[in-house]
């Protein structure tokens, strides 16, 4: 009897897995090609960042308007009684508080009791709410800060109160900040937008204050208080100067300092921002970008409400 032959069934070889050369290319690959995406991702979130900060200051801009259609006039710069010597004795509420109405925030509006100091106990509630309208997204803000006296080193002396952050500061024109400004906004100003005869198109009303920089807040100016960069700041931003409580609320150009300088005081212009200026809101409500390298007869000219100058419209 003749057997038949056996048929050999094909022997099916075990899933072979990668060998370690071959999962370091794979690892080595997707490092590459998180290496080209991801500046492509940061450079598409600053891009919002700067879009909405672009809108915060718009929205400021239509309050603006809103207010001098209702008042005649822009809010002052910040309220203060004064001594004959022109010393500030409060209570230092500012520009940003004024507007709070018109930025859909009455309930905060009117828990604030104007007729006492922004650092009295009856307003610690009052002064520490944050609004995102007053906030760059780009920029890395506390909570809330502290307004200090300090001694002429810029060495904190006493704290007077805590204050909700703002990057958002309003132009006082081409001096230090306080009283009479050639800007828009000053102490008890009363500045309409008829008053701006260098146009509304050419003038500033607002601009953005990294507190990389200085800090800022919405609140307003409280009185005696001294500004000085912030503890620990040592990333070659700002100048280690003190500055009197109007800087607060309120910004200047001058100094021979351009927006964005990173070497201009804590009571200047200066933003985050990629490409080296500052995001400006413009009395008109436009908003423009200006560059710590343009021309600075322009950038002082634009910080003037009534200065009779001449100036380009590219810039």
């Amino acid at each position: 009897m003749t057997s038949s032959p056996i048929t050999q069934v094909p022997r099916v070889d075990q899933a072979r897995g990668f060998t370690l050369i071959e999962l370091l290319v794979v690892m080595a690959i997707i490092g590459v090609l998180v290496g080209l995406l991801l500046p492509a991702v940061q450079a598409a979130r600053e891009a919002a960042r700067r879009a909405s900060c672009v809108n915060n200051l718009k929205q400021i801009g239509l309050a603006l308007h809103n207010y001098d259609s209702t008042y005649q006039t822009l809010p002052p710069g910040y309220i203060s009684n004064f001594t004959d010597a022109g010393t500030d004795t409060g209570p230092g509420w500012g520009w940003g508080a004024m507007l709070l109405p018109n930025l859909e925030q009455s309930p905060s509006f009117s828990s604030i009791n104007f007729g006492r100091a922004i650092e009295d106990p009856s307003n610690q509630t009052a002064r520490l709410p944050s609004f995102n309208v007053y906030l760059c997204p780009s920029d890395t803000v506390r909570p809330s800060w502290e307004a200090m006296m300090r001694d002429p080193s810029g060495t904190p002396t006493q704290v007077i109160c805590q204050v909700a952050p703002s990057n958002y500061v309003g132009m006082f024109g081409t001096g230090e900040p306080g009283v009479d400004g050639d800007g828009v906004f000053y102490r008890d100003s009363r500045v309409g937008l008829r008053d701006i005869t260098d146009g509304t198109s050419m003038t500033i009303a607002a601009g953005e204050r990294s507190h990389r920089l200085g800090e800022a807040t919405w609140v307003g100016s409280v009185t005696g208080a001294i500004l000085y960069p912030a503890p620990g700041d040592n990333d070659g931003v700002g100048r280690p100067r003190t500055e009197d409580a109007p800087g607060m609320i309120l910004g200047h150009a001058g100094e021979k300092k351009g927006p964005g300088d990173p070497n201009g005081d804590v009571n200047q212009f200066y933003s985050t921002h990629a490409g080296g200026g500052v995001n400006f809101l413009f009395a008109d409500g436009h908003v423009a970008f200006l560059k710590s390298t343009m021309n600075y007869n322009t950038y002082l000219a634009l910080a003037t409400r009534a200065g009779g100058e001449t100036i380009s419209g590219d810039y």
